[in-house]
């Protein structure tokens, strides 16, 4: 008998499997060697049947791999890696040197593993799904046919309907394999790819999580992802390059798993929510998917993997002194009631008490109307207030946005000359959408008059009014309108980031996100938040989630919250400005001397310790600037998040992957603030030697229980025998 292994290997004898070498940059596979098979590979090759040659062609066929998007980085190349195929009549495998693809031929199926231990597996219910435009489903049920050539697995698999074939492509590299499907015989309008939760273990990467749940994200963010359960377990209909969210396609396991999915298009990403136990990646607008599933050792390895496509930043978004004290902005403190003396109030009181700040930001409340940019009634002299910001030592910047609602002066220019995107079903009128403060156009980035006429409106706020930099609060493109001039909405997600990174953003950074959008190396603050515990411990995790997607210079959105709650708590307060210190920038907004309630319309006078607390924790995030600022130096080296779970530096630690209110600050500094009523918590030391900042001892790994921290104490922990740790002990001690 004969195994063959077409266009790859010479014909083969039962003796012998079939290794071949595949490299991206070449995808005709050639023999590199010959060896003994063991005596399983010889019983596998007695029940086998040839691989055969698919026959079926088809437009939606499996695609070939697809040259780089607007936008997108293009796949670096591989090094060559040693693939052997064998197959019975049950399944086909395909082994690398560091993992083995099985596919069971029926039901079909795809199941990952390293060293023997599955470590990513498709789900039971159906490997892939594709839906008609009537919204009928195919599911595939059986390989039909097999074939090795040009270093990769052709297989054309039934489906559902007798006439339709799902065919896939597996092409294999050392560390990944890409996978792209298609469909014959039917005409698809979505494709999903559904695998097995529990197979990986723990889930992470995605960013900022949209679910069912009430109050998501501003309360809500699971970690890891698989942590939630109901309505709280991640489903987002709306995935996409121009989601406000800041999302990514790309997530990984505990088991050292990752998943990349290649598309600019619409998905709905569901974890456990809409099938029980399975990770459901829908893309929508296409029969063809396009993914690439990496196996690695650790799980940093396939962070690292995807930065190594989506790429590292360029450049560091923040100026050295943004690193070292609080953006200032108005919005908790006032929302959009904020006039030109409570803002100078604001400013000056914060400055007299000592509190750092090197910008004071007004928010939304200034504009005539959303999309004009002159000032209201409310600021009489705004560049006499801008000239006394600068007086106190401060920069000066204001809150701006892409949305022109429709009862703006600036509406009806940008509607007369073009200027606005256009609407889906007809292409005369604006596109008119809704967002949080009314209906509204877009400015259209992609007409190069547009993007001008845009970019000379804040031009002249810098000119005229002394206006440093700016808070870009905005999409700048929305699925429900019509692109112009053949772009996408990730060019327009990269025409944005162009002009955003023309300006100071001060610390606030700017919301762009998905593959390729890591290189301008934007300050991301995440999603606005509430005032109490959940959303104090949902901006932790968000933090942690957008990290460890590539983007490493991370602030929560405003400290102690927003969101239109009442003012936080004292001890909310302190407890997130405490967390904030030893994050790698900081945003805040409420006073911690008073702040006005707007539910309860009243006065909050905050008592003095809070005001010393704060004002210490600003100083602790000022002394522990210039380490923080050489973690933002190796970020733009190598792409390493600064704020880090505890795995990415011990994956041998099984309690590290649930950790959800401790991180790593670069890798020496373990911080782990209070994120609870109390003045006690318990901290988990992953194994090694570490310096206990608070009680001046060295303590071993393992699990301190109810460790004492009264208000004014933040719980830190220095990694003993690093190179950082003398510089870090002597700030610290």
């Amino acid at each position: 008998m004969r195994i063959y292994a077409r266009d790859a290997c010479e014909t083969l004898t039962i003796e012998h499997s079939c290794e071949v070498s595949v490299s991206r940059d070449s995808r005709r596979a050639r023999p590199v060697s010959r060896r003994r098979t063991s005596t399983a590979v010889v019983t596998a090759a007695l029940l086998a049947v040839p691989l055969t040659a698919a026959t079926t062609p088809s437009a939606q066929a499996a695609p070939a791999p697809a040259p780089a998007r607007s936008g997108e980085p293009a796949p670096a190349p591989a090094a060559a890696t040693a693939v052997t195929v064998h197959q019975n009549d049950r399944t086909v495998t395909v082994a690398t040197r560091g993992y083995e693809i099985d596919i069971a031929r029926g039901p079909f199926a795809i199941t990952t593993r390293r060293a023997g231990r599955t470590v990513l597996a498709t789900a039971a219910s159906g490997a892939f799904d594709l839906t008609r435009a009537d919204g009928t489903h195919l599911t595939p049920t059986a390989v039909r046919t097999a074939t090795w050539a040009d270093g990769a697995l052709d297989l054309a698999v039934a489906t559902s309907d007798p006439a339709a074939t799902l065919t896939v492509k597996i092409t294999p590299e050392s560390d990944r394999y890409r996978v792209l499907t298609g469909v014959t015989g039917a005409t698809a309008t979505a494709s999903a790819l559904r695998l097995d939760m529990a197979s990986g273990g723990h889930w992470y990467g995605h960013g900022e999580a949209k679910t069912d749940a009430e109050g998501e994200p501003d309360t809500r963010q699971p970690w890891p992802l698989d942590a939630a359960t109901g309505k709280e377990q991640v489903d987002d209909t709306t995935f996409g390059p121009a989601s406000y969210l800041m999302t990514e396609p790309f997530w990984f396991t505990a088991t050292s798993a990752g998943l990349y999915v290649r598309t600019n298009d619409l998905m709905h990403v569901s974890l456990g929510r809409v099938h029980a136990g399975v990770a459901d990646f829908e893309v929508t607008g296409t029969a063809n998917l396009d993914a690439t599933v990496f196996v690695e050792r650790t799980p940093r390895a396939v962070y690292l993997d995807y930065v190594g496509i989506a790429g590292k930043p360029q450049s560091i978004g923040a100026a050295p002194a943004q690193f070292e004290k609080p953006l200032w902005n108005s919005w908790a403190q006032f929302y959009s009631t904020v006039d030109q003396q409570g803002f100078l109030d604001y400013a000056r009181s914060l400055h007299d008490a000592g509190v750092l700040g090197h910008t004071m930001q007004l928010d939304d409340g200034w504009m005539t109307h959303y999309g004009d940019y002159t000032w209201n009634s409310k600021f009489p002299d705004p560049k006499g207030m801008s000239d006394q910001i600068h007086a106190m030592g401060y920069d000066f910047g204001v809150w701006i946005t892409q949305w022109i609602n429709l009862d703006a002066d600036n509406y009806q220019v940008a509607k007369d000359k073009g200027y606005l995107l256009k609407s889906k079903d007809d292409p005369s009128l604006p596109c008119t959408v809704t967002w949080w403060n009314g209906k509204a156009g877009l400015i259209d980035l992609g007409n190069p008059d547009a993007y001008r006429w845009y970019e000379d409106q804040l031009r002249r706020l810098q000119a005229d009014y002394g206006v440093d930099g700016f808070k870009f609060d905005t999409r700048f493109f929305d699925e429900r309108c019509a692109a112009s001039n053949g772009l996408d909405a990730a060019a327009y997600r990269r025409l944005g980031a162009e002009l955003a990174r023309q300006f100071d953003l001060q610390g606030a950074g700017i919301r762009v996100h998905w593959t390729g959008a890591q290189k301008y190396g934007f300050v991301t603050r995440t999603v606005d938040k509430g005032t109490d515990w959940a959303s104090l411990n949902a901006a932790v995790k968000q933090n942690l989630a957008v990290s460890v997607i590539g983007y490493p210079f991370v602030a929560t959105d405003m400290v102690g919250g927003s969101d239109s709650m009442p003012p936080p708590s004292n001890e909310v307060l302190v407890r997130w400005a405490q967390a904030a210190a030893v994050m790698p920038i900081e945003y805040a907004s409420t006073s911690p001397l008073k702040v006005y309630d707007f539910v309860n319309r009243t006065w909050v006078t905050y008592p003095p310790e809070v005001g010393r607390a704060y004002a210490a924790a600003t100083r602790l995030h000022a002394a522990l600037a210039p380490y923080i600022r050489d973690q933002a130096a190796r970020a733009v080296r190598t792409g390493e998040p600064i704020m880090k779970p505890l795995f990415f530096r011990h994956p041998d630690d099984p309690k590290a992957y649930t950790v959800a209110d401790e991180w790593l600050l670069g890798d020496s500094l373990l911080a782990a603030p209070v994120l609870a009523s109390g003045t006690s918590r318990d901290v988990h030391l992953p194994p090694g030697a570490w310096y206990d900042v608070v009680r001046h001892r060295a303590v071993n790994g393992g699990d301190l229980r109810g460790y004492r921290a009264d208000l004014g104490t933040v719980p830190l922990f220095v990694r003993l025998g690093a190179p950082d740790t003398p510089r870090l002990l002597k700030v610290l001690r």
